[in-house]
């Protein structure tokens, strides 16, 4: 846990092995923790910074998306090609969701209060309505090829999707169903985010780059470059308010390492 106020570390949590991806839930000051080390969801407790408890779910958990007014989870049992729906009230799996391709990163989208998951093995967008946990469409995202980082622009109905077979950002549009841009990216993509104040996407590539692109208006996108940065990094966070970067990184100049780079967003590129 980063404090970025002034960028050191605040708190660690050990007993959460192999953690893939990351969900904050507010209600309850807790946080989830997708852990392909023991195939379990941790349940951290903010109040005493401990792993309270433990849900059993299925082959390589992955990303989680946190659907507020439904107080439900939603995790990519990426190798299981399952999606497990939590309670969050209860912490407990009340659903799976089962698909015939692995599930890459989900996303919940507050403005057509939908959950929408990449089947990377389809090259397709799946829709889900957390009101009925069912699966209401699907939908081609035509010129990817494994599409498994994901990251949203809802107020711009917008969708970012990390191409991985054919190393293209492929933009959605939420709102027609279909793919509007591609452009390329570095190799290796992985998970994606975007600092809507900039109107900026990044992609965590393991080859050794974060690829940025601009936004210049929902129907124009331009690639900025591919930023150098060690190698295997696979996520990213950004701080909305201050449009720093934060990349964890696994190894430095070739040797295992447990490091966070924070980086300055150049605001007039």
């Amino acid at each position: 846990m980063i404090d970025v106020r002034v960028n050191a570390v605040a708190k660690t949590v050990p007993g959460v092995p192999g953690v893939e991806g990351v969900a904050y839930i507010p209600e309850g000051r807790k946080v989830y923790t997708a852990n392909w080390g023991e195939n379990k969801i941790g349940v951290v407790e903010l109040d005493r910074f401990v792993v309270a408890k433990r849900l059993p779910t299925e082959n390589k958990p992955d990303g989680i998306a946190y659907a507020a007014p439904f107080r439900k989870a939603y995790v990519s049992n990426e190798r299981a090609k399952a999606e497990s729906v939590i309670d969050t009230r209860t912490d407990t799996i009340v659903k799976v969701l089962r698909f015939d391709s692995e599930t890459g990163v989900p996303q919940y989208d507050p403005v057509a209060r939908k959950v929408y998951v990449s089947l990377q093995e389809r090259n397709e967008l799946a829709v889900i309505d957390p009101g009925s946990d069912t699966v209401v469409a699907r939908h081609r995202v035509d010129g990817c090829r494994g599409n498994h980082g994901m990251a949203i622009d809802p107020e711009r109905r917008r969708a970012f999707l990390s191409c991985e077979g054919n190393d293209t950002l492929a933009v959605f549009d939420l709102d027609a169903s279909r793919a509007i841009a591609h452009l390329p990216m570095a190799k290796g993509a992985d998970v994606v985010m975007v600092d809507p104040g900039l109107r900026r996407i990044y992609v965590a590539c393991s080859s050794g780059a974060i690829s940025v692109f601009q936004m210049d208006d929902p129907t124009h996108f331009r690639k900025l470059e591919d930023f150098p940065v060690e190698p295997k990094i696979h996520s990213l966070a950004v701080d909305p308010r201050t449009h720093r970067v934060y990349a964890p990184a696994e190894q430095v100049e070739g040797r295992p390492a447990s490091k966070m780079f924070v980086f300055e967003a150049v605001t007039n590129p």
